[in-house]
């Protein structure tokens, strides 16, 4: 297993994290494959300075390589499109330690000053580095991290066979989703898993990670008619 977490990349003007994610995967060392990006939401606070609405990515990498290459190739990467006004960080496990997963949960419901974030990730043998600005990102790379790695936590911002752009949008047969990797939709008011009929999945489709599994949560339309609903 090999994890990045990217956080504070961005200004209000400039593309936002997720798609500097995706951007990241054009940069991999050989032998290394991208499985999901998912987007976290952590504390929005008045407190806590961030872009819009606090949210960080992890990528769930598949595949070997030195993790130093893959460090300095993706620092490499986030320095070259750094904005600034940005205070972008990076975080790479190869590992992970019930500490950095018990530091994640807490950024999602507290305050957590950067230095905390950098003890934390020595203790775990994790590498963490602020790029620029006042590397305030350094809290939500290795929260990312340490979401990503639980498997119940993040919306879906990219599987490892999805195009992009991606041009899915809008109403869409049940088929159709289940194809892009969803591997089960439920009704968010009943519980009960839907088998068919069509989904409007908005402007893009954005299933969670709930049990280690790709689930995509819907509202009922009308017979056979669903949306998608998204949570955090």
């Amino acid at each position: 297993m090999i994890l990045v977490g990217i956080d504070d990349t961005d200004t209000l003007e400039t593309p936002g994290t997720n798609q500097l994610a995706r951007k990241l995967l054009a940069v991999l060392p050989p032998g290394l494959r991208a499985r999901r990006i998912l987007r976290h939401q952590l504390l929005v606070d008045p407190r806590i300075p961030y872009t819009s609405h606090n949210g960080s990515a992890s990528i769930l990498l598949d595949g070997e390589a030195d993790p130093a290459v893959l460090f300095d190739c993706l620092a490499a990467e986030m320095r070259s499109r750094f904005v600034p006004g940005s205070d972008p960080g990076l975080c790479v496990a190869t590992a992970m330690t019930d500490d950095v997963v018990r530091f994640a949960r807490r950024c999602e419901t507290e305050v957590v000053e950067q230095q905390e974030a950098r003890e934390v990730a020595r203790a775990a043998g994790v590498r963490l580095e602020g790029l620029g600005g006042t590397e305030q990102g350094v809290v939500g790379a290795l929260a990312a991290v340490g979401l990503g790695s639980t498997g119940e936590d993040g919306r879906v911002v990219h599987l490892a066979d999805w195009p992009w752009p991606d041009e899915m949008t809008g109403p869409q047969p049940f088929e159709r989703v289940t194809a892009r990797g969803v591997e089960v939709v439920v009704d968010i008011e009943t519980d009960d898993v839907v088998h068919g009929g069509v989904i409007d999945v908005g402007k893009r489709l954005r299933p969670n990670l709930r049990g280690g599994r790709v689930v995509l949560y819907v509202a009922s339309k009308g017979p056979d008619a669903w949306e998608a609903v998204r949570k955090k």
